[in-house]
């Protein structure tokens, strides 16, 4: 079996790189599976230096397609351009796609076009909101997925209420959480720790990136107004996204305790997750983290598409209204916050279970 594994941003290395390592495994018993890693290069990020790699233990991809930059449009169809030729350079039996970002469904339509088998990681997860681009990816992807491997069972139900046979979908838990497991011991303190005088539990983490939250310079400055008013005093860590840092810098928000940062790696960023008192963002990905690490989660979204992360988990859906926070910083700092559990299959065996449900589909 020959395997063509899509990245195209930062967080799918994370999600792929379990599966790398099941591969290597099942190669090393002699199994008869060979791989190509594809950065589509949708994103251009500086923390994706060569450490980023080893330190992740992701091999260099096979091929960068560099199609980053453009409107949604033009980076859609410079992905579906370079990777039709990618394929047709070298064929492959099956294309794994993971998660919902553009390359996602750029390089499932190509594929499906082409007549390969394409299967997607992180399937039938839903915001239902089609504001959100990566509520899109998602939808498309899906409609034209040969197989669908889940990370819950709600995943499962929105996959059966589209149509999508039993046999077709795999419920085999979170890649992401294999990194994290597998990562937690190599955290690494950053440098914010000491300058900002951090102590385990004393402090939040901060991230906000979504238009309904920084788009609006009066919405961001509330937002932030507020936050600070509940944190008490504790210091905020706001690793800052470039779309939020151009709009901050009209705000004149004063205060000691807020400290910005530049975004940081993977092993630094999550070293301050573990220690934090809580976190508060408006990410996906994150409030799966906070809810393996058992730390609270607060959301500025109306909606997830982890809802397990809130049912199960740490994590609690805030809204977009500031003044939704304050009542949510009393139930933290009063001891009432729920505990929180691991939702089932988030046991860091993920890869190896998507890869031996490949090698029962695809190696004849």
């Amino acid at each position: 079996m020959n395997i063509t594994l899509i990245a195209g941003a930062r967080p799918n290395f994370m999600k792929i790189a379990p599966i790398i390592e099941a591969i290597e495994k099942q190669q090393q018993l002699g199994k008869a599976i060979q791989y190509r890693l594809v950065h589509t290069g949708q994103h251009y990020d500086k923390n994706m230096s060569e450490s980023f790699f080893v330190q992740l233990g992701i091999p260099a991809p096979h091929a960068n397609l560099e199609s980053g930059g453009g409107t949604q449009a033009e980076q859609t169809a410079n992905i579906m351009v370079r990777f039709e030729k990618e394929l047709l350079s070298h064929p492959t039996d099956v294309v794994l796609v993971v998660g919902d970002v553009t390359s996602t469904l750029a390089c499932s339509i190509v594929a499906k076009k082409l007549n390969i088998q394409v299967v997607h990681v992180e399937a039938g997860i839903r915001s239902y909101d089609m504001s959100m681009p990566e509520e899109i990816n998602r939808m498309v992807t899906d409609a034209i997925t040969d197989h669908f491997f889940t990370t819950s069972e709600v995943a499962n139900l929105n996959l059966q209420r589209n149509g999508i046979p039993d046999d077709r979908i795999h419920f085999v838990g979170n890649t992401m959480i294999d990194t994290l497991l597998k990562q937690e011991q190599n955290f690494q303190q950053p440098s914010i720790w000491k300058e900002a005088g951090l102590q385990p539990g004393q402090y939040f983490v901060l991230t906000l990136h979504r238009p309904a939250n920084v788009d609006g310079e009066q919405k961001l400055k509330e937002l932030l107004d507020t936050i600070i008013e509940g944190s008490k005093g504790l210091p905020i860590i706001f690793p800052v996204h470039p779309r939020t840092a151009k709009n901050l810098q009209s705000l004149g928000i004063q205060t000691d305790h807020l400290w910005m940062t530049d975004p940081m790696s993977y092993l630094e960023f999550n070293y301050l997750v573990k220690h934090a008192k809580a976190v508060i963002t408006d990410s996906g990905g994150i409030t799966e983290e906070t809810t393996v690490m058992r730390v609270p989660c607060m959301t500025l979204r109306n909606n997830t598409e982890r809802p397990e992360t809130v049912t199960v988990g740490t994590n609690e859906l805030i809204g977009t209204d500031p003044k939704n926070l304050p009542p949510a910083f009393d139930r933290l700092f009063t001891g009432q916050w729920k505990k929180g559990a691991i939702p089932e299959l988030w046991d860091g065996k993920t890869g190896e279970r998507i890869v031996a449900i490949l090698d029962q589909l695809y190696n004849h």
